[in-house]
């Protein structure tokens, strides 16, 4: 124990963002192999292995999804024939078809597609999409009625239906054929229709298993329009669509998404669709890499370029499809444009979806299905403006819950491990957004409502990795009305009289299955790399394992003891910086920009960071900077190498309990010593993963310190330190 107290800094106490770093095992030797068998770096090769893939097969697929063989979707999906059948007959006899659409960006661009595509292959068809305010989500029986009374004879719902039992009964009752495309969770009871499909109902093996609604309605428009003869033309259109909904829409991006998404991101740059160029200028998009339309397979209005696999277009290799498998990362480069998922998950997807938030989603059927060039600019100016204000609503609304939660639940988020917060006049269809940005915030699930009327409220939520938001939601069902969801987000419904009862219940949950440390944004690294291993070859490398997104995410490196050389607040709330690290007596230098970290400035003069890498175009120059993630006291300390002038100890307190610790001699090493209330002691020396445990050293075992249980409690040691130096 210490026999001084702990000495009171004068200067400012520098905060750090609250997180906990999960930094991926790292696999040399297979890293090594898969990289000679592969021709990749040992970077590229360790970003292979964190996604899962072991063998040198299961990477062909990966790094070059062109080579993936498909299954035909129609002896993966039962339903899908006699769907095919029920389309094609009443195209033929032109009997009326409704599409009963969903007002999210994939229920939307689902709805554009086969709208486009059912009207190509000379079908009558109209669509439907319930009023998210009045109405909620998925097929009624306002819809079902309205369209019978105006002569309509199949009903085709899109990314929903599937829960929907009383309306397509109803629909069974008038007479009316329906048709339910979807991807949600499967209900205990199917609706009584003519044909499911769900990629939730075949088998959980099939590589069509991870599609979005848009991408069964991909599957349905292209399989229909192979069976009639007529894929010129539209195939193109229709995997752009896919593109934008599957991106928009968080599905993962693996298996036959990976495989597609791909070239629809090659094909949107220079998409035909009116409505598709319109957004991509009024949003500010650039396509990476040379000038479009040079370089791609496939080939203009259509032709070629859509030989998905197989001796059908979804099912086999044509020759228009398929490209050599490259045997070099520079052979992946391709001269002709293409968009990153990033380019649709923050630009194009935020436009489109702000319309189903808060205005009328015709506006975005209207942009993806009109053939006039000024009626598209017109509606993408409109997805511009509305999604202005869909911001300027989160920026609001995001204040005021930070307000509300700082004077009343701040102090007992590590008690209640969950927020719940209610307000007057919030906009329902943006709240879902301000919850991602309270957990960001605060690192505990959140579920976050507004009052539709005195007795009602209306919520959608967002969880941790660590917590299950459906099943949270399913715990507390005898309070609720509606709900719905999965593991990460979810809606919900209830009387307000419900809510201090919903609160408590919610906690009682949450503290079932979360623990304290917990309550940190995880933060995921792949792995560590020093800055003079940054440069644009290293950047271009990367470009492999695109497109990246959900399953897939970007990759996230670290590099320890980095020196802060420059730091100032840029547009308000920013932070750029210069950072260095020292090499063989020689430093490294680079530009960085962290978002949003005003909170943190400024950062201390030495720490480690988590970042990606980011592309900087300026004045005709290219630079390679970084993305700041995360930043955190140095594990491979100046702490340690610096000479003190007193022995450096302290105490500190970690999930509620006390802990003593201290940077000792050992030897020519110095090693950081925590010890808890029992007497057990932790030792690590620096730059060293494997530390020791136990009560005396004869006995102490080896464990690896990069855990996150080991990693934590030292960044929390080495943050007590550092006060005390400084």
């Amino acid at each position: 124990m210490l026999d001084q107290p702990i000495p009171q800094s004068s200067r400012r106490i520098q905060r750090l963002p609250n997180q906990r770093w999960q930094i991926y095992p790292q696999r040399t030797e297979l890293a090594q192999k898969l990289a000679q068998l592969m021709n990749l770096t040992p970077v590229v090769s360790q970003l292979v292995i964190n996604r899962g893939i072991h063998t040198l097969e299961e990477a062909q697929v990966f790094l070059y999804p062109e080579s993936l063989k498909l299954p035909s979707p129609i002896e993966e999906f039962p339903d899908l024939a006699i769907s095919l059948e029920l389309l094609q007959n009443a195209i033929v006899s032109q009997e009326e078809i409704v599409i009963c659409g969903d007002y999210d960006a994939d229920g939307m661009t689902s709805t554009a597609l086969l709208l486009r595509s059912l009207r190509w292959l000379g079908a009558k068809v109209d669509y439907a999409i319930p009023s998210r305010m009045h109405e909620g989500y998925g097929i009624n029986k306002r819809i079902v009625e309205e369209y019978h009374s105006k002569g309509v004879g199949l009903i085709l719902t899109v990314d929903n239906g599937i829960s929907a039992f009383e309306p397509i009964a109803r629909a069974r009752e008038l007479g009316l054929k329906v048709i339910v495309t979807d991807h949600h969770d499967i209900p205990q009871l199917l609706p009584p229709a003519h044909a499911i499909l769900n990629p939730k109902l075949i088998a959980e093996s099939s590589i069509y298993r991870g599609v979005a609604g848009v991408g069964v309605a991909y599957i349905v428009a292209v399989s229909l329009a192979e069976k009639m003869g007529q894929t010129q033309h539209i195939l193109n259109s229709m995997l752009e669509l896919f593109t934008l909904g599957t991106i928009a829409d968080l599905a993962p991006l693996t298996g036959v998404n990976r495989h597609w998404v791909k070239r629809g991101l090659q094909q949107l740059p220079k998409s035909k669709l009116p409505g598709v160029q319109a957004l991509i200028q009024v949003s500010g998009v650039k396509g990476q890499g040379g000038q479009g339309g040079q370089g791609g397979q496939g080939g203009q209005g259509g032709q070629g370029g859509e030989k998905l696999i197989g001796t059908s277009v979804l099912s086999s290799v044509g020759s228009s499809f398929s490209s050599p498998l490259p045997h070099s990362l520079s052979s992946q480069r391709s001269s002709s444009k293409s968009l990153k998922p990033e380019d649709i998950g923050f630009r194009l997807g935020p436009r489109i979806n702000a319309i189903g938030r808060i205005a009328d989603p015709q506006i975005v059927i209207e942009l993806l299905t009109t053939d006039d060039v000024g009626i598209a600019l017109e509606r993408a100016m409109q997805c511009e403006a509305i999604n202005q204000q869909r911001q300027q609503m989160c920026t609001q609304i995001e204040q005021e819950a930070i307000a509300i939660v700082e004077a009343l639940y701040v102090t007992s988020l590590q008690q209640d491990r969950v927020l719940v917060i209610v307000e007057q006049n919030w906009h329902h269809g943006v709240i879902g957004i301000v919850a991602s940005r309270l957990v960001e915030r605060y690192g505990v699930p959140v579920f976050i409502g507004t009052y539709e009327s005195e007795t009602h409220i209306r919520g959608s939520a967002r969880g941790i990795p660590e917590f299950h938001v459906f099943e949270a939601l399913e715990y507390c069902r005898n309070l609720l009305g509606k709900f719905g969801g999965h593991k990460a987000a979810g809606g919900f419904s209830l009387e307000t009289g419900n809510l201090g009862a919903l609160r408590s219940r919610l906690s009682e949950f949450a503290n079932k299955s979360l623990e304290l440390q917990h309550l940190k944004p995880l933060l995921k690294i792949d792995t560590q790399v020093n800055l003079n291993q940054i440069n644009s070859q290293l950047y271009q490398q990367l470009n492999i394992i695109e497109p990246c997104g959900i399953d897939n995410p970007d990759p996230v490196f670290w590099t320890p003891n980095v020196q802060v050389l420059q730091q100032e607040i840029v547009g308000k709330v920013h932070l750029k910086l210069t950072l260095a690290q020292t090499i063989d007596n020689q430093r490294h230098q680079i530009k960085a920009i962290a978002w949003r970290w005003r909170d943190y400035f400024p950062l201390p003069s030495r720490v480690d960071i988590a970042y990606k890498l980011r592309e900087n175009n300026f004045n005709n120059n290219t630079t390679i900077e970084l993305e700041l993630l995360g930043t955190r006291v140095p594990t491979q300390s100046y702490l340690f190498s610096t000479p003190q002038v007193t022995p450096l100890r302290t105490t500190f307190e970690y999930n509620q309990r006390k802990y003593t610790c201290g940077i000792y001699q050992n030897g020519s090493s110095q090693e950081l010593r925590i010890r808890n209330p029992e007497g057990k002691v932790l030792a690590v020396q620096s730059e060293n993963t494997i530390g020791l445990l136990g009560t005396s050293r004869e006995e102490a075992v080896e464990i690896d310190v990069s855990k996150v249980q080991y990693a934590n409690i030292i960044q929390a040691a080495l943050q007590a330190l550092e006060k005390v130096r400084s």
